[in-house]
């Protein structure tokens, strides 16, 4: 029986902040090495809310968070049509020296490589190097929506990594979105002494108790409900912010005199500060989420030296990252329970509408 492909595919496409246009792109037959899966569900993420990061991509199409299911492979790959897959939205070589240190973000071959046309579509085709390097075989007890936080995760897996947590660590979340609670929820699988969470939000310091938090604190300008918006630009709208001495200091105090880490998920310069001011003597600051170019943090470095303070940036996630979070959930993290929202591919921009306004945790995707 001859199969017969795709030759185009509906998919999201990003023009501007309130610009996703629904579109049928053109679509290939796989090559030798490639792979063209069916997108089963795709998680909507934070930072493709940010107006300045998207805006100089644009016209894109979105999604890296995707689920899919093979329907053809091209020469040389060993995955069977119907497959279900994990999808990175980038791989390394694995050959650079960047990648024989572990440091597979900043290999040449990882920032080209790309799904084409995007994870929000019906269909998409796989490249040859994120075949072979990072696209991961579902086992059955992961099931679609679980599938989607493998890239979130993640990321997650490589902050707390690169954060050199560890037994007895007091460990802090400035920020209870969605990646803010997968922070708590992989801590408390480490031997950690203590977690406490910071958010504006009445109902995101609930989920971070329910996350496995010890202790939450409500920042200063807290909103008493999700359903206020906050507007686009004010980039805390993407996960959650914080912000004031209060805040810091009881923080101090839960963790009986700072937090040895302190992760801040926000793109805000506010909760970096307000993090900052979290770390314990000898402690790692986790800067999660990059700002906008032009916004710069005078770092504080006569305080920052006697304390003895790391900065600790974490972009992105390689593959030992994603096959960790991969064998986290299908062990049973319990990542479903963030979802908030299950959309359609034509509710796209309403779905992250609901993102930057803060009114979601997690929304889904499934075309």
């Amino acid at each position: 029986m001859v199969l017969t492909l795709p030759a185009a595919t509906r998919a999201a496409v990003f023009h501007g902040p309130d610009d996703i246009r629904l579109e049928t792109v053109p679509l290939r037959a796989p090559a030798p090495g490639e792979t063209l899966v069916r997108i089963r569900a795709c998680g909507l993420c934070s930072s493709e809310t940010l107006t300045w990061y998207m805006r100089r991509k644009a016209p894109l199409v979105l999604g890296h968070e995707p689920a899919g299911e093979v329907v053809a492979a091209g020469a040389g790959v060993a995955l069977e049509p119907g497959t279900r897959v994990f999808i990175h939205h980038h791989a390394p070589c694995l050959r650079c020296r960047a990648c024989r240190r572990g440091e597979y973000v900043h290999c040449p071959t990882w920032r080209r490589t790309h799904l084409e046309p995007g994870g929000l579509c019906e269909y998409a085709l796989v490249p040859g190097e994120i075949t072979a390097a990072d696209m991961l075989a579902l086992p059955p007890e992961v099931g679609d929506e679980a599938a989607v936080f493998v890239e979130p995760l993640a990321c997650v897996v490589k902050s707390l990594r690169r954060a050199r947590v560890g037994a007895g660590d007091r460990v802090a979340v400035v920020g209870l979105g969605v990646m803010g609670l997968l922070h708590i929820l992989l801590a408390r699988r480490l031997p950690v002494e203590r977690v406490v969470g910071v958010d504006l939000l009445m109902e995101r310091l609930a989920a971070a108790r329910a996350a496995g938090a010890d202790e939450v604190v409500l920042a200063a300008g807290s909103r008493p409900q999700a359903d206020d918006t906050v507007g686009r630009d004010a980039v805390e709208g993407a996960e959650g912010s914080a912000g004031d001495d209060g805040a810091a200091t009881q923080v101090r105090e839960a963790t009986d005199g700072g937090a040895d880490v302190v992760v801040v998920t926000p793109a805000s310069l506010q909760a970096v500060r307000l993090g900052y001011e979290c770390v314990a003597p000898g402690g790692r600051l986790v800067i999660f989420t990059p700002v906008p170019p032009e916004e710069l943090w005078p770092l504080p470095l006569h305080d920052l030296f006697f304390r003895e303070v790391e900065i600790v940036p974490t972009y992105s996630a390689g593959p030992d990252d994603t096959r960790e979070a991969l064998r986290a959930i299908a062990g049973g993290l319990p990542v479903e329970g963030l979802i908030s929202h299950r959309l359609g591919l034509e509710q796209v921009a309403e779905g992250y509408r609901l993102v930057a306004e803060g009114r979601a945790l997690k929304v889904v995707v499934r075309p």
